[in-house]
This record gives structure tokens, sequence and C-alpha cells, in this order.
């Protein structure tokens, strides 16, 4: 499981012109899940994300997780993050979860965010969606499962 995970000022997904997940202070997570993944990787990476201390105390260091400033999280699949673009031109997805997979582990992983009691909204799987953020920092971190 990979996750491109965003420091953000605010985040919002829209399917089809409408806001159907937006957060304030907080994360942006692109989620991808590969074959192979289980709910184990889910939840780790989901435990691993609410505790990542990347939100600045008042000494300006990078010392405070997402609970400790009142965050909100938003998760967004993305399957592309499995993408392999080594050989050729265009990029192959084998790697990637099937579809059916790709969406309860995906969903799995949000479950674990939420029973943190952080507040968490999400894109709609397999959508097209269009992710509007504005990044604090910029801070940006890529994250995989073990």
């Amino acid at each position: 499981m990979k996750a491109v995970v965003q420091r953000v000022s605010e985040a919002r997904v829209e399917v089809d012109g409408a806001v159907v997940g937006a957060v304030g202070r907080g994360m942006l997570v692109l989620l991808g899940v590969a074959q192979g993944d289980t709910e184990r990787d889910a939840a780790w990476l989901a435990r691993k994300i609410v505790e990542l201390r990347i939100f600045e105390d008042d000494a300006g260091k990078m010392n405070l997780a997402l609970a400790d400033v009142g965050g909100s999280l938003l998760a967004v699949s993305q399957f592309t993050l499995l993408g392999e673009c080594s050989k050729g031109r265009r990029p192959s997805f084998t790697g990637a979860a099937a579809p059916d997979e790709g969406k309860r582990l995906y969903e799995y992983f949000v479950e674990q965010v939420r029973q943190t009691g952080t507040p968490v909204a999400t894109g709609i799987y397999q959508a097209d969606m269009q992710v509007h953020l504005v990044n604090d920092g910029p801070v940006t971190f890529i994250l995989e499962s073990p």
C-alpha cells in the first residue's frame, strides 16, 4: 500500500462539479492499494499517518500530529500510485489491486483512521475526481506499508 501524504491548509475533492469531500487544516492522503496488500497493511498505514508528526509546534519544528492540531484527513483513492513507468512510455498497472479488493482495503483504511477519532472526508472510489489543495509548506511525504 502506498500513500502520498500532504500537509494542507485546505483540500477538497469534486465529482461532476460537486464537492464530495473537504477538509480545512490537516492532511490530504492519496492512497494506492497494491496486489497482495492486506488489512494489516491498511491498519499499519492508517496508524502511521495519523501519528505522523508533520505539523509545527511553537518553536517551528515538525513535532505535532494531526490530533494535536485538531486536523482532519481527506482520503482519495489513487491506483495510479502503483503505476510502473520504467519500461516503455505507457504506465503499467499490473501491480495495483483488483478494483473490488482495492475498494475494500481503501474503505478499511478510512475506517481505521476514523477509529482514532480523526475526522475523515473521502472521494468516491473509481470516480473521475478533481482534487484541489493548498499544500502547506509545501510538505509532502511518500509512505509504503512494510
